[in-house]
């Protein structure tokens, strides 16, 4: 497996470790940062990670900060980013299993070293178990396409019709409503 690994200087040390555990467990990395423990700022680890995870390049992502949840708030504001904050191994094996996590975070602070790799270790060996999951996270990712792309004139409405089953996303530029009778919303914006 093909892993973008960063972290900001709060997680440098256990970033070192499971870099190592990732060469002797067969997988190929890229590290992204920071390569110290100068301060620095975590959105520019998270972002060039979650961008490159999203874009394909990647399998999957790994963030390491202090506590993980900086790191992963900035991660998840790229599109197409699913990270997980997981300090134990159950949470490890359902945000694979149930969420289809595609980046994990962790925090130095929190959690030692053994329990890191442990994690790690369920994390990427962990598959996305799919069916009712399936729809769950489709649901996340399309409100999240709608919303970035300005697709929607009223977000919310549209948003609470997907939930609600009233209508799915068939192409960003409309959904189906009712009986698969296709209809181009109200709600959607007429320019691009």
């Amino acid at each position: 497996m093909k892993i973008a690994i960063g972290c900001d200087h709060g997680g440098f040390e256990l970033k070192e470790a499971v870099k190592k555990f990732l060469a002797e467990n067969g997988h190929e990395y890229q590290d992204f940062g920071t390569h110290d423990t100068q301060s620095c700022d975590y959105p520019d680890i998270a972002v060039p990670v979650a961008k490159a995870v999203a874009a394909g390049e990647f399998d999957r992502g790994i963030l390491i900060c202090g506590t993980g949840i900086g790191i992963g708030i900035a991660a998840n504001k790229v599109a197409g980013i699913r990270a997980a904050l997981c300090h134990d191994t159950f949470s490890a094996h359902a945000s694979r299993e149930h969420n289809n996590a595609n980046v994990l975070t962790m925090g130095q602070r929190v959690i030692g070293q053994g329990l890191a790799l442990d994690i790690v270790n369920i994390w990427l060996n962990t598959e996305f178990e799919g069916g009712r999951h399936e729809g769950r996270v489709n649901k996340l990712m399309a409100q999240r396409c709608l919303l970035e792309q300005g697709f929607v004139k009223n977000p919310d409405q549209t948003i609470a019709d997907i939930i609600a089953g009233k209508a799915e996303i068939v192409k960003f530029e409309r959904y189906v409503l009712g009986e698969g009778l296709e209809k181009r919303n109200e709600n959607f914006a007429d320019e691009v």
